[in-house]
């Protein structure tokens, strides 16, 4: 992983009022905010990839788990999988309590395990974090938590926070019995946000799911967004295997191959 100018911040404080879409008023530069159909369903697997894809083509990537549930103490500091994974994709180094505010120890929903910790999650540092990204960034992935309606805090949910990010969405279809009708619910409650789903991922989690390629079909039909790629069962999962079976080329704003590359 490259660290290049490190970029070193801290979240300042905010007026606690209703923020506008954190993305208003920023250039036009490559941003999205990467959902599934349900937790353990790829979308890591396929944020990193986004991040291994945008640092290939040479510009300053970042990644940020806002919500992260799960994580332990190493070396003096608590550490998530998932934020690990898309710190390692990336090449822009941020301080950990701007790429993932919410960095909790237990791994269960996230209003669960926030208060066993007498936490509260709420969306203004978590916008003031992705702002403090985004200047520091040429392109941003953002991770949501599990499914698209993930409970955060009371009267405040992941659909929110991706509401009030305004970046367009890429979803991540768990490749399983019962997937066509779980993606079309959560592509309604995407929609119903005002947001844009703007490509998907057909992420295989059997080794031998029956019918695969009709449901995929079935759901290019009635999903209105490319299908980005079909990620087979991976023998050791990693940003750069997944990349190679997703095309991310034709996303909005996706940057041109620098070419010094």
């Amino acid at each position: 992983m490259s660290l290049d100018d490190p970029v070193l911040a801290e979240v300042t404080a905010v007026p606690a009022v209703r923020p506008a879409p954190a993305a208003t008023g920023l250039p036009s530069r490559f941003a999205c905010f990467v959902t599934g159909t349900d937790t353990e369903i790829g979308k890591t697997l396929t944020s990193s990839a986004l991040l291994h894809a945008l640092v290939a083509r040479g510009v300053r990537a970042c990644g940020m788990k806002p919500v992260a549930a799960g994580a332990e103490m190493r070396d003096g500091e608590l550490h998530n999988e998932d934020a690990d994974s898309l710190i390692a994709a990336g090449n822009v180094t941020m301080l950990r309590n701007l790429t993932t505010p919410y960095m909790l120890k237990e791994a269960a929903a996230p209003h669960i395990a926030a208060a066993l910790e007498g936490v509260c999650i709420e969306s203004v540092p978590i916008l003031a974090a992705y702002l403090e990204i985004a200047a520091a960034s040429d392109a941003v992935v953002v991770e949501g938590v599990g499914g698209f309606r993930v409970p955060l805090s009371p009267g405040f949910d992941s659909a929110d926070l991706a509401q009030q990010l305004d970046l367009p969405v890429i979803l991540v279809v768990g490749m399983r019995l019962g997937c066509i009708s779980q993606a079309l619910l959560t592509l309604e409650a995407i929609e119903a946000r005002g947001l844009t789903v703007i490509g998907w991922v057909a992420n295989t989690l059997e080794l031998e799911m029956r019918f695969l390629d009709e449901n995929i079909d079935a759901l290019i039909e009635r999903i209105p967004a490319p299908l980005l790629g079909k990620v087979p069962r991976l023998a050791q999962p990693s940003a750069q295997a997944a990349a190679a079976y997703l095309d991310f080329t034709g996303l909005p704003n996706w940057p041109a191959q620098h070419p010094n590359i």
